[in-house]
């Protein structure tokens, strides 16, 4: 992953007006489809929800870090795998926990490695995990700047 942290990534969401949830995404090349389950009124489950979309980039973003990183080091690593999981939970010291909003959202992150690595590595590894750059913006200080025009 190069260093693009001075360069404005810029991606497209395009709702057509005679869909419901159907969303086209566009970034750079790249086109995708996003929607919601069948589940929703309206979801026709043409593609990943939005929150899948999170944690596939926070998934992509970790097992290509901690590839760099083994790399770098000379180590072989074999298939690397994320398996995430979300979910909204109450916080451990939760002062109103029967008010529905005082759920949190959790991410569960699994590292799966296939290779002959040591405990040392796999311990090393799951702590570069942490510092992929999505997990750290994720954690990190987020100002979301918005506004609207109408054409």
């Amino acid at each position: 992953m190069a260093d693009e942290s001075n360069k404005k990534k810029i991606v497209h969401a395009h709702l057509p007006e005679d869909e419901q949830f159907t969303t086209t995404l566009t970034a750079g090349n790249h086109e995708l489809l996003a929607d919601e389950p069948t589940s929703v009124d309206g979801g026709k489950d043409k593609g990943p929800d939005p929150y899948d979309y999170l944690l596939m980039s926070l998934g992509t973003c970790t097992v290509m870090t901690v590839k760099m990183y083994a790399n770098r080091k000379g180590w072989e690593l074999g298939n690397t795998y994320m398996e995430l999981r979300h979910n909204k939970q109450h916080d451990v010291d939760c002062e109103n926990c029967d008010d529905p909003k005082s759920k949190i959202d959790v991410i569960e992150k699994e590292l799966i490695i296939e290779g002959n690595l040591s405990d040392e590595q796999l311990d090393k590894l799951l702590d570069i995990s942490k510092k992929c750059p999505v997990h750290r913006t994720l954690l990190g200080d987020i100002k979301i700047e918005s506004s609207i025009t109408q054409q």
